[in-house]
C-alpha cells in the first residue's frame, strides 16, 4: 500500500529549502580534509575564504533593500527585532499595529511603553491615526503573516518621519516577493523566502545608530556578537538573489494559485483584504468549523489553524481579534500559505480534501 504525499500549504510559517540556496550552504559545510570549515573572524587564509562567502552574500541580501543601508546578520527575524526595538532607545512610547507578530508586539510591551495602533476590518493601519506625544519608534509589518494583509508602508515611514520618531518595519513575509518601502530599519528572515533556518538580518539606515544588546565578540560592526555561519549565510544570500530574478515569476504564479483555491473554496469566507494582500496567503473561516478536527482528517495537507508561532496557545489569533472576528469565528478560520514550488494540482487535491471533511461536520 502506498504512502499518500503530503501536500505542503504552510508557507508563511516556513518555505521549502531552494535547491539552489542549500547547494551554496554545502560548500561551507566541509571536513576535516576540506579548505571550507574556517571562522570568518580568523585572520588566516581560510577564515578570510569563509569571510569572503559572508560578504558575498551581504551583497546579495542587500540588494533586496532600497539603496542607502547597510545589512546585519542576526540569527533571525526575531533576534534583528529585537536589536532594532531594544537598540534604538528607551525614552519615549513605541507605537505598534495591533496585528504585528508576537516579536514586535511582546517586546514592545516588555520596555513598559507600547501603544497599540488599530486596524480596520481588513486589517489596514491607517497612518492618519494619532501618535502619542514623544513617540520614538513606530512599528508597523509590510505583509501580515496571519491574514496577508499589505500596509501602506511609504505613508507610514512618513508619518514616524514627521512625529520625529524612527519607522522599523517587520518586512519577514515580503521580502523576496514584492519590492521593500522605505524605513530605518528593515527585519527579515532566511527560511521565508526558500533560505535556511536560523539566519536573518536587521538593515539599518545610513545614519541609523543602535545600542549593541547581545554583547560578546562584536562580530557586526560592534552591533552583534557571535560566530557567523558562512554556511547559513551563504544559503541565505543564494535564497535573496534567486528571489530578486524570479519576483515576477514567482508573483505570477501566486496569482494563478490564489485565483483557483478561491475558486475551488468558494464558500468559505475571506478573512482580511481580498485586494490589499500578498495572495500567497489564503486564510479562511467557516462558522462552527472544529479546525482541530479538520486538521485530523486533513493530515496529508500541511496547513494552519492561525500563526505557527503561536498556534500551540489555545488562545484565539490576536490578529483575527483584532479585525472584528469573536472568539468563535476566529477559532473556526484556517490559513492556507502557498508559493514557488506548489502545483496547481495540489491545490485542488487539498481543497478536495478539506471540503469533505468540512462536509463530515455537517458544513
Amino acid at each position: 500500500m502506498g504512502t499518500v504525499a503530503m501536500i505542503y500549504l504552510d508557507y508563511q510559517a516556513t518555505t521549502p529549502l531552494a535547491p539552489e540556496a542549500r547547494e551554496a550552504m554545502l560548500r561551507w559545510l566541509g571536513g576535516p580534509d576540506s579548505d571550507s570549515f574556517g571562522n570568518p573572524h580568523s585572520p588566516h587564509r581560510m577564515g578570510r575564504m569563509a569571510a569572503a562567502a559572508v560578504e558575498h552574500a551581504r551583497e546579495q541580501v542587500a540588494a533586496l533593500f532600497p539603496p542607502g543601508g547597510r545589512v546585519i546578520f542576526t540569527s533571525g527575524a526575531t533576534e534583528a527585532i529585537n536589536l532594532a526595538i531594544r537598540g534604538s532607545g528607551a525614552a519615549g512610547p513605541v507605537a505598534v499595529s495591533a496585528i504585528e507578530h508576537a516579536a514586535v508586539l511582546d517586546t514592545a510591551r516588555a520596555l513598559g511603553d507600547a501603544h497599540v495602533l488599530g486596524v480596520d476590518g481588513e486589517g489596514l493601519c491607517d497612518p492618519a491615526q494619532d501618535l502619542p506625544a514623544h513617540t520614538r519608534l513606530v512599528c508597523v509589518m509590510q505583509v501580515n503573516n496571519e491574514i496577508g494583509t499589505v500596509q501602506p508602508i511609504r505613508a507610514w515611514s512618513a508619518r514616524a518621519r514627521a512625529a520625529g520618531a524612527l519607522f522599523l518595519c517587520d518586512a519577514v513575509q515580503a521580502y523576496g516577493k514584492l519590492p521593500l518601502e522605505s524605513a530605518d530599519m528593515i527585519a527579515i528572515s532566511a527560511h521565508k523566502l526558500h533560505g535556511p533556518k536560523g539566519v536573518g538580518a536587521l538593515w539599518l539606515r545610513e545614519g541609523v545608530t543602535l545600542a549593541e544588546q547581545q554583547t560578546g565578540g562584536g562580530q557586526e560592526a560592534r552591533l552583534r556578537s557571535g560566530t557567523l555561519s558562512p554556511a547559513l549565510i551563504a544559503g541565505f544570500g543564494a535564497a535573496a538573489a534567486l528571489a530578486q530574478q524570479r519576483m515576477a515569476e514567482d508573483a505570477a504564479h501566486v496569482e494563478a494559485l490564489w485565483h483557483r483555491a478561491r475558486e475551488l473554496l468558494a464558500e468559505w469566507q475571506l478573512n482580511g483584504s481580498a485586494e490589499a494582500r500578498w495572495h500567497g496567503n489564503l486564510n479562511l473561516r467557516r462558522d462552527g468549523l472544529d479546525v482541530a478536527r479538520l486538521m485530523s482528517d486533513c493530515r496529508q495537507v500541511m496547513f494552519s489553524a492561525g500563526s505557527a508561532c503561536a498556534s500551540g496557545s489555545g488562545r484565539p489569533s490576536h490578529v483575527l481579534k483584532a479585525i472584528g472576528l469573536s472568539d468563535r469565528q476566529a477559532r473556526s478560520s484556517i490559513r492556507l500559505g502557498f508559493g514557488r514550488y506548489t502545483g496547481l494540482d495540489e491545490i485542488a487535491r487539498a481543497a478536495q480534501a478539506i471540503r469533505a471533511a468540512a462536509e463530515e461536520q455537517g458544513l
